[in-house]
């Protein structure tokens, strides 16, 4: 029986919402006649707008009282699918309690299989979950539904009022619209670990805009300021730092549509960049690139490799050699090739 109405849960990180694109696209193509309705985080919302894979956008619940208003509004919403990207029981349970027919999604422990109808098993690698890249690992959910799952490419939107107050603001400081300019993200919302050191960044930055006479623009997220201004300190060249007010997912997505280059460590703008078909400078240190090892041909994935990594901790217990031994310099000739 074809549903009606599908209900998929997005993840909650910036970058692996982005991933999920392909998923959200083979769900809509095979299902052109459903409702599908997107669960995800309500600061996602600016960055999934404007896609044509969903229908409604449903901001996911916080505390109690608003997860029981939910499950009530999806016994009412009478949905047939349940699609649920993340792996946490409690991503599964308002599927479960509202009794949606149909609730599929890996299962890794015996709470989440209670909570499904159809539990894939995760992939593994001696007896541990085996690192595959996530745009694969959510399209196997979906391909279980009997989607086509060859198409992988990321894809995001950009809103034309974004892109127009992202020019106005650029040109109110300075940056005329056919000047040239890269994106630097300097922090990481996921913990320290992920961040290369603020001297480097300042380093790279400024052997950048002199040799491809480019300006740098520092947009970090909410809780990255501190990182930002470190790296504009420590810096030479002239930079811009986007800080009040904050850039928001929409702006964001504007302003790295027209960029020439990002700089980023392993987040959010990575993926948005990869989406918009910019090419992208990677410092990666304690997580896998098993994980994001998609669409690398605009990309340089600069690694140092370590005896204690990939960790994936938040924070370095020890020396943080990971992202301190990659050097500037690396970073500088990426620049280049991807540039000239």
């Amino acid at each position: 029986m074809q549903p009606r109405s599908i209900l998929i849960r997005s993840p909650g990180w910036v970058g692996d919402a982005v991933m999920a694109t392909p998923t959200l696209r083979a769900l809509r193509e095979t299902h052109r006649d459903a409702t599908i309705v997107l669960e995800a985080p309500s600061r996602l919302a600016p960055l999934y707008a404007g896609l044509d894979s969903f229908d409604h956008f449903l901001p996911a619940p916080s505390g109690m009282r608003a997860s029981l208003e939910r499950v009530r509004a999806l016994r009412r919403s009478e949905i047939d699918w349940a699609v649920l990207l993340p792996d946490s029981p409690r991503a599964a349970l308002a599927a479960f309690l509202a009794r949606t027919p149909r609730r599929i999604g890996y299962a890794r422990d015996p709470l989440r299989r209670l909570l499904l109808t159809e539990s894939i098993p995760p992939p593994v690698e001696g007896g541990r979950r085996k690192p595959i890249p996530m745009v694969d690992r959510y399209l196997s959910i979906v391909a279980a539904l009997g989607c086509d799952s060859r198409r992988r490419d990321l894809e995001l939107a950009v809103d034309p009022s974004a892109a127009e107050r992202v020019a106005l603001r650029l040109a109110e400081n300075g940056i005329a619209p056919d000047s040239g300019y890269f994106v630097v993200s300097p922090g990481a919302s996921f913990g320290s670990s992920k961040s290369w050191p603020a001297g480097h960044f300042a380093t790279a930055c400024d052997a950048i805009s002199r040799r491809h006479e480019l300006t740098a623009i520092l947009a970090p997220g909410p809780d990255e300021v501190a990182e930002a201004h470190r790296v504009a300190s420590a810096m030479g060249e002239r930079c811009l730092q986007l800080i009040r007010p904050e850039i928001d997912l929409a702006d964001l997505k504007a302003l790295i549509a027209r960029s020439r280059l990002v700089l980023t460590n392993d987040t959010g703008p990575r993926h948005i960049a990869v989406a918009l078909d910019r090419p992208v400078i990677v410092l990666m240190g304690p997580t896998d690139p098993r994980h994001t090892a998609s669409q690398l041909e605009r990309q340089r994935v600069l690694r140092e490799p370590v005896p204690c990594g990939p960790c994936h901790l938040a924070r370095c217990p020890t020396d943080h050699r990971c992202m301190t031994g990659i050097a500037p310099i690396r970073a500088i000739s990426a620049a280049g090739e991807l540039l000239e």
